[in-house]
């Protein structure tokens, strides 16, 4: 096949592409600096979202749009400015994605747009699928619900449309995980806040391969949750890092100071939601519990 990837310079779209190379297909990235020197025959970049682009002449024949941009929501406190920044990156990233389809002859097959498990709202009790279709109140709730009203513009072009809503993504040098271990490697790993939260987690090679089999499975479309099929509270998640890295869980942070540290952020960390996977329910987990996958990325750390 034929894969167009915007954002593919992020997390996500490094260790996709990756896979996708090694198993023969011809993968396009959509990027504002392209790189002259290709690591490999079967990767192009294609200039996009700057003055003068036309990456419609270099897309004529892909057979799938995946669209990983925008601007991360983890790097800085969320002032007014940032969250507007935060949503408009999505937003204009995938009205760039949907003029590109319109203008392409021959319109490819699917398009997978990222999208995030925030659209739910945060719960402590509630357990979240597919099935609910009620987003929640907060600022990330709403930017994934116009986001995704967005990406559905696609819909009408012909085009199967995946909103992939991801979870906490686990990889060993980027995400929420390298963070999480820093106070274990200290020994001072412990509940953030009141360990209640829930964290609906998946591992990096769980995405790509997730991302594959909704590339591949022509009736999958929608909404899909990427998380791993066993959500945790906080209190089990680091009670299960600390096994895994032989450290101690016992030193809790109050939430207040990450309140104060984070602001509006800080619902990253102190709230959470339990959310399932029904829609991969055929889909078979490389790593389905989180002893397993931390034990895979974190081979060698102890």
């Amino acid at each position: 096949m034929k894969i167009a990837i915007a954002g593919g310079t992020g997390l996500v779209g490094k260790a996709l592409t990756n896979t996708l190379i090694k198993h023969g297909h011809e993968v396009y990235i959509l990027t504002r600096n392209v790189k002259t020197n290709n690591s490999s025959s079967k990767i192009t970049y294609v200039s996009w979202l700057n003055s003068g682009d036309y990456p419609e002449e270099s897309l004529k024949n892909v057979d799938a749009f995946i669209n990983l941009a925008g601007e991360s929501i983890n790097s800085g406190r969320w002032t007014e400015k940032r969250k507007e920044r935060i949503k408009n990156s999505r937003i204009q990233a995938t009205n760039e994605v949907i003029r590109i389809m319109t203008a392409l002859p021959n319109k490819p097959k699917v398009l997978i747009n990222a999208s995030a498990i925030g659209f739910y709202g945060t719960s402590y009790s509630e357990t979240f699928t597919e099935d609910s279709v009620t987003p929640g109140h907060d600022f990330l709730a709403s930017t994934v619900k116009d986001w995704e009203k967005t990406a559905r513009k696609a819909e009408s072009l012909g085009v199967r449309t995946v909103l992939a809503r991801f979870g906490i993504i686990l990889d060993r040098n980027e995400g929420a995980l390298p963070k999480l271990l820093i106070p274990y490697k200290l020994f001072a790993g412990g509940n953030l806040g009141t360990g209640e939260q829930w964290m609906s987690w998946i591992h990096i090679d769980d995405v790509v391969h997730g991302l594959i089999y909704c590339l591949q499975t022509n009736n999958m479309e929608g909404p899909v949750n990427f998380v791993s099929p066993q959500p945790l509270k906080m209190k089990e998640f680091g009670l299960t890092l600390g096994r895994v890295l032989q450290r101690p869980h016992w030193f809790p942070t109050p939430a207040l100071p990450i309140k104060l540290a984070l602001g509006e952020m800080s619902l990253l960390i102190l709230e959470g939601q339990k959310v399932l996977p029904t829609k991969l329910h055929d889909y078979h987990f490389l790593f389905p519990t989180l002893e397993k996958a931390l034990k895979n990325i974190l081979q060698n750390e102890t």
